[in-house]
């Protein structure tokens, strides 16, 4: 349960009611190198909770952004089908808005540079805004101009009076990450042009109670939206929701798109359809919440049967990915060494690191195939496909794969 004094982030209503319960945790990217695996490792409670009043779900803030986000090594350019679909995007949103030379794309939270690299090839000035100065570097060594703050109304401001306004400003799974919610809305209607639009793409409330998605809760994802949320919290601060895509990316995503509340843009048919689902789904119910916390705990009971099965059998594990929803599963299940004997990763940054409270070793993807384990848990799920085709011959020396979401699946 959470403390007397928390409250909602956004409406500040008391918050009482807990939607899952996934015990102590370290912060899901706050990888060790060696010589730390025997210092203290601060944990802390990961408990989700859910607004009476507002309906948005939440974890209370433990640490600072500064402490999460200022030295990050989650670089987004390491997943080809996420920049087949960043590409995408780029492509129907200059297309849509009819974005040229003359327009002015803001990024909040634009990482290495992984999508507006595309809104450079086509000549359309690109500007990001990015917490993590190691990552942003890599923006810029590709000519990409990155502002190193925290988004909020304050540097939002000051953007707007030294760059002018952006046309489009985006946000892909930022709005997440938020501990301010207000403040970094408030920015958003601050830098927005008067006739601009503002796309934001965020997990899925409704797909994460469906399909029993607990791992997608960390210590990073301060808010978890659906559409009725997020409607409130963008006309709270003068912006109006007026089309909405659900997209598969990362379990079951939202694409919103927005405009000044005095905008001419109609809102469509999409917007009051999905509102009318997530409301028979229960997601304006408080109580509808109450019953994920057992499903949680029945999850946990699969994942461990099969793992103490494999083992019993003396079967050899190995997962990919050192993905942030990976160590919430692991850490929650208590999974360690003694089940897992390393986690390869593509990306460089994480390879010679230890997981978060696992402390299993970040390898190379040569470590697999040099180990030939029987089994390969993959972690990052909402990428399966793509990896299963990376490590087609995992299948040669008889080894299977087996993922988690919203059941366990084996090929």
């Amino acid at each position: 349960m959470s403390t007397p004094s928390s409250a909602c982030r956004f409406c500040a209503a008391p918050l009482s009611r807990v939607v899952a319960d996934l015990g102590m945790q370290p912060l899901s990217n706050a990888f060790l190198r060696r010589e730390q695996l025997n210092a203290m490792e601060p944990h802390y409670p990961l408990t989700a909770l859910v607004c009476d009043e507002c309906m948005l779900v939440q974890l209370e803030a433990y640490e600072s952004p500064d402490a999460i986000f200022s030295d990050y090594v989650y670089f987004s350019s390491y997943s080809s089908s996420w920049l087949d679909h960043c590409r995408a995007y780029v492509g129907q949103v200059t297309d849509a808005l009819q974005l040229g030379p003359a327009s002015r794309v803001v990024e909040i939270a634009s990482n290495d540079g992984y999508l507006l690299q595309y809104f450079v090839e086509r000549g359309i000035p690109a500007h990001g805004v990015e917490p993590a100065a190691n990552v942003a570097e890599v923006a810029r060594s590709r000519g990409i101009p990155t502002t190193v703050e925290f988004f909020g109304a304050k540097v939002a401001e000051r953007l707007r009076a030294e760059q002018g306004p952006a046309d489009l400003l985006l946000g892909n799974n930022v709005l997440a990450h938020v501990p301010d919610l207000n403040d970094f809305v408030a920015g958003l209607h601050e830098l927005l042009a008067p006739q601009g639009t503002i796309t934001m793409e965020f997990p899925h409330l409704l797909q994460l109670l469906t399909l029993r998605q607990y791992d997608t809760i960390y210590h990073e994802h301060f808010s978890y939206f659906s559409l009725l949320t997020v409607r409130k919290v963008f006309a709270a601060h003068g912006l109006r929701i007026h089309d909405v895509e659900e997209l598969a990316t990362h379990g079951g995503s939202l694409r919103i798109w927005a405009v000044h509340d005095d905008s001419s843009t109609p809102t469509g048919e999409a917007v009051e359809a999905l509102e009318q689902r997530e409301r028979a789904a229960g997601l304006a119910d408080p109580a509808h919440y109450d019953t994920f916390a057992a499903e949680v705990r029945r999850a946990k009971r699969d994942v461990l049967d099969f793992f103490i099965d494999a083992k019993n059998a003396g079967s050899t594990v190995v997962a990919y990915g050192a993905a942030a929803k990976g160590n919430t599963l692991l850490n929650y299940c208590g999974l360690g060494t003694d089940f897992i004997d390393f986690v390869v990763d593509l990306n460089p940054h994480k390879q010679g690191l230890y997981l978060p409270g696992t402390h299993i070793p970040v390898l190379d993807p040569d470590a697999l195939r040099a180990a030939r384990p029987d089994w390969v848990f993959v972690l990052p799920w909402n990428l399966r496909r793509e990896i299963e085709e990376q490590l087609s011959d995992v299948h040669s020396w008889g080894g299977r794969f087996v993922a988690w979401s919203p059941e366990l699946a084996i090929s």
